[in-house]
């Protein structure tokens, strides 16, 4: 994507994992990358590997859950790398693993706070200045719940398809204004939460179980089938896409020069006769 290149993008999450790939992609199409994430030891070598590789990225410790916080740390992004044209929003955790019965509710919170209302968080902090500028591009991390149910995971489940809702929304509120916002479901990929639902034995149930071990064995979905897509949404190639829920295992590349009827890649939802 040629039009990335001097762009500035802020990637939460991207410390390790799902998020540290995009944030590397981001940076190899030529973007300017604000590396955002808790653990400063796993901020710094993401940007040892960009800057291995030719390209910018500077890392940010801070914690999405904490608004005030976020907001400086935001602004010390705007005077590093100037305003963000890009945000992509990775930052997330598991959570609960089991029965829902059987869950701490702490555990619930925690879960809800740090994947939904960090991303809110992140994305309130950068709206006010895209919708000014009339440009911007949102790209925020769905999951598996995002569309479907996912038994034994519900705090996660919950999490992502309020997202889903949450990016639907905020599409329409955003369409007069040229900023656009998409949710990607990275499909899955070898990182801590495998380890996670390993780790969980049975309480994960059978289906996750053989997931893992799956993806375990193969790594799961390779960089690039989620790079090109976050790429794609990142760029002006997408501009006529805006409130979508888009899994990296949709023929995304048929949207490159057509819109999408209204119903597609949308939260799934029954109509009343």
């Amino acid at each position: 994507m040629k039009d990335l290149k001097g762009k500035s993008a802020i990637v939460t999450g991207a410390g390790r994992g799902i998020g540290k790939r995009l944030a590397l992609g981001l940076a190899q199409a030529g973007c300017r990358v604000a590396l955002l994430a808790r653990t400063e030891a796993q901020l710094q070598l993401a940007q040892l590997e960009i800057e291995a590789r030719g390209g910018i990225g500077l890392p940010y410790a801070a914690d999405v859950c904490q608004y005030d916080t976020l907001a400086e740390v935001f602004r010390r992004i705007r005077e590093d790398l100037g305003p963000a044209d890009i945000l992509v929003t990775a930052a997330g955790m598991q959570g609960p693993i089991g029965p829902f019965w059987e869950t701490d509710l702490a555990d619930w919170r925690q879960t809800l706070d740090t994947n939904l209302i960090g991303t809110i968080n992140a994305v309130r902090i950068v709206l006010p200045e895209m919708v000014a500028r009339r440009r911007g591009k949102v790209v925020v991390l769905g999951g598996r719940g995002v569309s479907h149910a996912r038994p034994f995971f519900t705090a996660y489940a919950a999490s992502k398809a309020a997202l889903g809702r949450t990016v639907e929304s905020l599409s329409e509120e955003l369409s007069e204004h040229n900023v656009q916002i998409n949710c990607l479901a990275p499909g899955n990929t070898y990182t801590h939460m495998t380890d996670q639902i390993l780790a969980a034995g049975e309480r994960a149930g059978w289906r996750d179980q053989e997931m893992a071990v799956k993806v375990r064995q193969t790594g799961g979905v390779a960089p690039n089938k989620q790079i090109e897509p976050a790429l794609f949404l990142a760029s002006s190639q997408s501009n006529h896409i805006t409130g979508k829920i888009i899994h990296v295992d949709d023929d995304w590349k048929t949207l490159l020069e057509s819109t999408i009827p209204a119903e597609l890649y949308t939260l799934r939802r029954v109509q009343r006769a």
